[in-house]
C-alpha cells in the first residue's frame, strides 16, 4: 500500500473498522474515505457501484456487516445471511468491476466446522458441519471468502480474507441479549453491580473455550497483512494453494474458559455478588481456537492482554454511561 492511496473503510464505524481507521491514521494513511448508512447504504446494489464509480478506491477494508451474539445469530438467522450476503457480493463485486488493486474481506472465526480440530488451521474450512446457532452467519461469511478467492484466481485481482477471531475493544455493542459475550458480560456485571444484586446468571455451564482479541490489536493485524503480503503469498504457500484458500487467521493464539472470563470480568467490574451458569442455555463450540502460524511467521505479535483490554473497554462503558446520564 501507498500513503496516498485512497482507501475505503467499509463498516468504518463499527468495532474492528473504527479500529483499522484509527490505525491507518497513526501510520501516515490520510486519503481514507468512509460513508455512513446515510450516505451510502451497502445494501442497495446501484448505490455501491456508482460509489466506487465516482471514487475510484485504490485499496478496500470490508469491515461492513451485520453481527452479533449468540441470542441475536439463533434468532435472526435469516437477517444474517440476507444482509451479509448482500452487503459482501455488492462491495467485492464492485471492487473487482471499478479496479481495486487490493480488497481485504474480513470473515470471522465460525467459518470453521463446530468440531474442527484444535486450534483451527485455515485448511479446516468446509471439513466438517457448523455450529447450528450461527449457520446463517457462518455461512454468508463462507461465501464470501469463497467469491473474493473466485476473483482472485479466476480474474487474477489481488484480493484475500482474513479470518478474525472473538472481538471486543472500545465501540462495543453492550445490549444485554444482541451483543457478544465480553461486552454482554460486562453490561451485566456493571448493571449488578449498581443495583447491588446478589448474583449474575450467565448462560450456558461455563466451560466452552474461547479466545478473545481487542479491536486495536486485529486493526493492526489486518493493516499489517495489507501492507506484508506479496501479490504470490497465497500462491507460494504450498498448502493454502492445494486447498484452493486464500485467508488469513488472526487472533492471539491463546483460549480461556467462559467461566475463567466471567471472573476477569467480575474483578475489575468489582462485582461482589455470586455467579450462577444457566445450564439450560445453549453454550456454542465447546472450542474456538485459531491457528495464527500464518500470521506469526509474518512478524506479528499482539500488544494488549486479556485483562488489559478488558479494563479499558470497561473504563469506555462507563464513560459512556457517564455522558448518557449526565
Amino acid at each position: 500500500m501507498l500513503k496516498n492511496d485512497r482507501i475505503f473503510v467499509a463498516g468504518h464505524s463499527g468495532l474492528v473498522g473504527s479500529a483499522i481507521v484509527k490505525n491507518l491514521r497513526e501510520k501516515g494513511y490520510t486519503n481514507l474515505l468512509t460513508q455512513d448508512r446515510s450516505e451510502l447504504d451497502l445494501l442497495n446494489q446501484s448505490a455501491v457501484e456508482n460509489f466506487f464509480s465516482t471514487e475510484k478506491p485504490d485499496i478496500v477494508f470490508l469491515a461492513a456487516a451485520k453481527v452479533g451474539g449468540i441470542f441475536a445469530n439463533n434468532t435472526y438467522r435469516a437477517d444474517f445471511i440476507y444482509q451479509n450476503l448482500q452487503i459482501q457480493n455488492h462491495v467485492i463485486y464492485s471492487a473487482h468491476l471499478f479496479g481495486v488493486k487490493r480488497l481485504i474481506f474480513l470473515g470471522s472465526s465460525c467459518i470453521y466446522p463446530r468440531n474442527a480440530p484444535q486450534p483451527m488451521k485455515e485448511e479446516d474450512l468446509l471439513t466438517g458441519a457448523l455450529e447450528q446457532t450461527n449457520r446463517p452467519y457462518a455461512l454468508s461469511k463462507i461465501a464470501g471468502l469463497e467469491l473474493v478467492n473466485a476473483i482472485r484466481r479466476q480474474h487474477g485481482k489481488d484480493f484475500f480474507s482474513v479470518m478474525p477471531t472473538n472481538l471486543y475493544g472500545p465501540g462495543d455493542n453492550f445490549h444485554p441479549e444482541n451483543s457478544h459475550v465480553l461486552p454482554a458480560l460486562i453490561h451485566r456485571f456493571h448493571e449488578a453491580k449498581i443495583s447491588n444484586a446478589k448474583e449474575v446468571i450467565v448462560w450456558g455451564t461455563g466451560s466452552p473455550k474461547r479466545e478473545f482479541m481487542y479491536s486495536e490489536d486485529c486493526a493492526d493485524a489486518i493493516v499489517f497483512l495489507a501492507e506484508t503480503l506479496k501479490e504470490d503469498f497465497f500462491e507460494k504457500d504450498i498448502k493454502q494453494a492445494q486447498l484452493g484458500n486464500s485467508h488469513v487467521n488472526v487472533g492471539t493464539g491463546e483460549e480461556l474458559t467462559i467461566k475463567e472470563l466471567t471472573e476477569i470480568i467480575r474483578n475489575v467490574v468489582e462485582f461482589r455478588g455470586k455467579i450462577i451458569f444457566d445450564a439450560t442455555k445453549p453454550d456454542g463450540p465447546p472450542k474456538k481456537l485459531l491457528d495464527t502460524h500464518l500470521l506469526t511467521a509474518l512478524g506479528w505479535k499482539k500488544k494488549i492482554s486479556l485483562k488489559e483490554g478488558v479494563q479499558s473497554v470497561y473504563a469506555y462503558y462507563t464513560d459512556c454511561n457517564r455522558f448518557v446520564n449526565a
